[in-house]
């Protein structure tokens, strides 16, 4: 039997180690912005909700405790813009990398399927649609592919890598059509809070919605938001028919999120103070990395919001990663997200601020 991750592409960030080896040799070490993970503390109300419910000795439940889908499905309406929420309509998974991965093998699809993702993506939609047996089929405006066999159609708005953000009219445009082909949209909005130049609008807001759950479902996690990628906490809202029958199948699975994790996620979903606190520390980095950036001769595409800065010096992209290795900085190659990011580099501003200042110096800033 050959085995599964044959399948799969290699995995592309284990390409980088020569470039981080290079960059770790700097005198004053390396400033790493290839990867989004958080750095700043967890806030301390989660840390606090975490430990009260340490002492949890049973079995969690994979649909969540009351508590947690009263704060989902309380989050889902005051920060998307919809209403009437109900319990049915969330879900909480054990990160959002694991649903993204194993989704399509979820839904059941395998061979005569088609997963349709943007041409520059996060590489976990292709690796989800390889792992099912399904076709994997990169896009660049959903409502140009062809809908035979087409089951999945996944949206990323704002976009990792590009910090893309799609217009309300893009949107209803893609949701409008789907439904028309009878094609599942799901929407990856995991940095949907950290909108700089444009305000990111969810698949679920009634503008874009119609009103209606049906054929949509949601993606967030508290990642990025929370600084919480530690705990593996995402979830899902959106049409309570396909979020029964994955609850289902993740009952099987015993798809868990840890009951510590989900009293933390509750937490977190009920406080927005400490989200403006940690969206100002990445405002000012992303400022100054930007500024840095500009005048090292880079031009800045997209990243009107997300994590990211989507740079560029019209040069093949592993020259640019080389260039900054020198420097002792460490970026992702645009070519992890497809080959149309080729001649670009992703920036993560996710660095501490004196490493964030140590980059700005290295580039001349």
């Amino acid at each position: 039997m050959p085995p599964v991750s044959a399948r799969l592409p290699v995995f592309p960030w284990d390409r980088l180690e020569p470039y981080k080896a290079t960059a770790a040799a700097h005198p004053d070490g390396i400033v790493d912005l290839s990867v989004g993970t958080p750095v700043d503390p967890v806030p301390e109300l989660i840390r606090a909700a975490l430990a009260d419910a340490s002492d949890s000795p049973g079995y969690p439940t994979v649909w969540g405790t009351a508590a947690l889908r009263d704060a989902l499905t309380g989050w889902v309406e005051r920060r998307l813009g919809a209403a009437g929420v109900t319990h049915t309509q969330v879900l909480p998974v054990v990160g959002s990398k694991e649903l993204v991965a194993s989704l399509p093998a979820q839904l059941g699809l395998g061979p005569g399927d088609r997963v349709a993702f943007p041409r520059l993506a996060y590489p976990t939609y292709e690796v989800g649609a390889r792992l099912a047996g399904a076709e994997p089929v990169p896009y660049d405006e959903p409502t140009e592919l062809d809908p035979a066999g087409l089951k999945l159609l996944w949206l990323n708005s704002p976009s990792n890598p590009t910090g893309q953000v799609l217009s309300k009219d893009e949107l209803r445009t893609a949701v409008a059509w789907a439904r028309a082909h009878g094609v599942l949209v799901v929407s990856d909005e995991c940095y949907l809070e950290l909108g700089w130049e444009a305000d990111p609008v969810s698949v679920l807001h009634p503008e874009i919605s119609g009103g209606s759950f049906e054929g949509l479902v949601a993606v967030h996690s508290l990642s990025k938001r929370s600084n919480l990628a530690g705990y593996r906490a995402a979830f899902l809202a959106g049409d309570e028919a396909v979020l029964g029958e994955l609850l289902k199948i993740r009952k099987h699975g015993g798809m868990m999120v840890p009951a510590p994790v989900q009293a933390a996620t509750a937490a977190a979903l009920g406080d927005d103070k400490h989200v403006t606190e940690q969206r100002e520390r990445y405002e000012r980095r992303r400022a100054a990395l930007r500024t840095a950036l500009a005048g090292h001769g880079f031009r800045i595409e997209h990243s009107e919001a997300s994590l990211y800065l989507w740079a560029t010096r019209d040069e093949p992209c592993w020259d640019t990663v080389g260039a900054l290795a020198e420097l002792g900085i460490l970026v992702a190659p645009g070519e992890f997200y497809g080959a149309a990011g080729e001649r670009h580099v992703r920036v993560a501003f996710t660095a501490t601020d004196e490493r964030v200042e140590a980059a700005v110096r290295r580039l001349g800033g």
